[in-house]
């Protein structure tokens, strides 16, 4: 039987890594729930100080295909590189200069919205296609394949 996957980054500052990644993804923060108009109000409905509104944050796929992107606030900042990580793939289909020209301008519009571009990978064969590691808006790795 599949199963749904959703996928959870911790992080200090839910609210705006989930915006960071709304953009990288095409994705949209997700609806507060049925009956009320924004998530301040449904928060404060359910008893949640102020202070905890920015706890947790999600995006969406709008087309419903791709997993749920959950933002946690956790205490501790990011320690070490990280065991598992997106691939954004930036440039299906695409092979040698094209694909390296296409991944160029996607991580030129990802650090205009706060990525850091970590280093990039030379096409090296018919299994190394090439890409560029970034890290998003609170140091989280992630690759352009």
């Amino acid at each position: 039987m599949a199963r749904e996957v959703q996928v959870t980054f911790d992080c200090a500052d839910p609210a705006a890594v989930a915006a960071f990644w709304a953009e990288v993804l095409g994705y949209r923060l997700m609806d507060p729930p049925k009956g009320f108009a924004s998530w301040t109000e449904a928060l404060d409905a359910m008893g949640i100080p102020p202070e905890r509104h920015n706890d947790v944050s999600a995006v969406v796929d709008p087309e419903g295909a791709g997993p749920k992107v959950l933002f946690m606030r956790v205490p501790e900042g990011k320690q070490v590189k990280n065991r598992v990580h997106l691939d954004v793939r930036a440039a299906p289909g695409l092979r040698g200069e094209e694909r390296m020209a296409a991944l160029e301008a996607e991580a030129e519009r990802l650090v205009s919205l706060g990525a850091t571009r970590l280093r990039r990978y030379e096409p090296d064969g018919p299994l190394a296609m090439g890409h560029i590691v970034m890290a998003d808006v609170e140091g989280n790795e992630f690759c352009l394949d």
